[in-house]
């Protein structure tokens, strides 16, 4: 191979060919006492009991709106909870008191939904758009395109200026990072270009002021093959401390090897949820692990959290980009260190890959106000 072909092929990432493919878009906006009462006055609805005709006249026109330019999954969100989207074979939605979780496949599976209660006032609006069909990374400019085209609409029914909604793209590749040693031989390649690039090779502008966030999340199992390895004493106060400081031994000496230096051990049963944020900033709100990075700043090391007197069933690692890991092709050399360094990480920790399922999700965020 010439060098020029290695220097090409370094920065691309084979990933194996069931690799699942997410894409959805939240759009967000505040709703204010003023533009209840603007509303209210506007369309003659009655509040006197409560917010229900309120949500039933914004989820209508929204509704209407999607079915126009027939997109099919539409849902109008107004509980304020954490929207998280995932790949299932069947179609269903999951609340805690924090998130509402969305799980359907985008090949199979449509649903338009109101999800409130009439009783209280939420304090923002979400809507999400859930992306459908097979070619979702080659299609996801054209959804984009026709989200906006929806917001606009819909921005202008309502009277809410533009720089008041906030459209958030989310994509991510999900896939067993052993799926190899599973007996699946096919691979695909990703330069893993950034969504604004992407879009621009298919004449579509994103804004530039706007904020874009590259990561990764690993969910790794706590297999009673690894718990049988570590010298656990069931009696003592911090019974996993050994199990938590092998852990921490092996991602640091895993990360140093392969330069990541920006990211997170999270073994305290929590969901961790990266944001852009303009500092570095951490904080535990219920059931979140929150994690705010700026990629334009340097990168802030490895933290980790775990609680030696509790077993987790799985651990999680985030590893998140900075400016240095994009390279002028895309991040495909960033997912093969950390593809590297997870590697090695559960051979020092004697995993038996055959034996694991090592989920690798791949995210690419970029958000802005609309103008």
């Amino acid at each position: 191979m010439s060098i020029i072909r290695k220097r090409s092929a370094a920065h691309k990432a084979f990933i194996t060919g069931n690799v699942r493919d997410n894409q959805y878009i939240l759009v967000e906006f505040s709703l204010t006492d003023e533009l209840i009462e603007q509303l209210t006055q506007q369309y003659e609805l009655n509040l006197d009991e409560n917010f229900n005709a309120l949500y039933q006249h914004l989820s209508k026109q929204f509704f209407e709106l999607c079915n126009n330019v027939e997109i099919g999954n539409g849902q109008f969100i107004a509980n304020d909870k954490l929207v998280r989207v995932r790949f299932s074979e069947e179609m269903h939605q999951w609340q805690t008191n924090q998130q509402i979780l969305f799980y359907y496949n985008p090949q199979y599976h449509s649903l338009q939904k109101a999800f409130y209660d009439p009783n209280i006032k939420t304090k923002k609006i979400s809507l999400l758009f859930l992306s459908t069909g097979q070619e979702i990374r080659f299609n996801a400019a054209h959804f984009h395109a026709k989200v906006k085209q929806i917001i606009s609409q819909y921005s202008q029914q309502l009277g809410l200026a533009d720089h008041a909604i906030r459209l958030r793209d989310h994509q991510h590749l999900t896939y067993d990072l052993y799926a190899k040693q599973k007996g699946y031989e096919q691979t695909q390649v990703h330069k893993l270009r950034p969504i604004k690039k992407r879009y621009a090779s298919q004449q579509i502008e994103l804004p530039e002021e706007q904020s874009a966030m590259t990561y990764a999340v690993i969910n790794i199992p706590v297999t009673p093959e690894l718990i049988r390895s570590m010298d656990i004493d069931e009696q003592a106060s911090d019974p996993y401390n050994p199990l938590y400081s092998e852990i921490t031994k092996a991602l640091t000496k895993a990360s140093q090897q392969f330069n990541l230096n920006n990211g997170a051990l999270v073994a305290n049963g929590l969901v961790p949820i990266v944001r852009f944020s303009t500092t570095n900033t951490i904080s535990r709100q219920g059931e979140l692990q929150m994690l705010g990075y700026n990629p334009e700043d340097k990168p802030c090391g490895l933290m980790s959290w775990w609680n030696a007197s509790e077993l987790v069933d799985h651990f999680q690692l985030v590893f998140v980009a900075s400016k240095e890991n994009q390279t002028e092709v895309g991040y495909g050399r960033f997912l093969n260190q950390i593809n590297a360094a997870v590697n090695l990480m559960l051979s020092e920790l004697k995993l038996t890959p055959e034996k694991a399922e090592v989920m690798v999700r791949f995210h690419q965020h970029v958000a802005y106000n609309l103008d």
